[in-house]
């Protein structure tokens, strides 16, 4: 099973639709005892909070964020976690709005401080 994600910074590999997360959002994670929670902004995010569960490799959690333009969405999210062959930690996500419509899948990676 891949490590904690406690104290790590994951980054989108790609922009979803304007005014989500994007490749200028950041993520920091933090875990404890099963229970996972991160803080993130960046992009057209102003500000964003996420409260989950890890069970092995999976995560399952609840987001909410608060845009630039001024309007706050959230959803849910079920966390595929996968360790790279260089020791870095992926999300390979799949998500959906509840606060309006809309559906999809991303892809975050731990950034280092040498980049990803």
């Amino acid at each position: 099973m891949p490590g904690s994600l406690d104290g790590l910074t994951l980054a989108p590999l790609s922009d979803q639709a304007a005014g989500q997360v994007g490749t200028r959002t950041r993520f920091a994670y933090h875990e404890k005892d099963g229970e996972i929670w991160a803080e993130y902004a960046g992009g057209d995010v102003v500000r964003g909070r996420l409260v989950g569960t890890r069970e092995g490799d999976r995560l399952d959690f609840r987001y909410v964020q608060l845009g630039r333009d001024g309007t706050t969405a959230s959803g849910h999210c079920v966390s595929l976690v996968v360790e790279l062959a260089d020791g870095r930690i992926r999300l390979e996500e799949t998500w959906e709005w509840e606060s309006r419509p809309g559906s999809g899948t991303s892809v975050v990676e731990q950034v280092t401080e040498h980049g990803p």
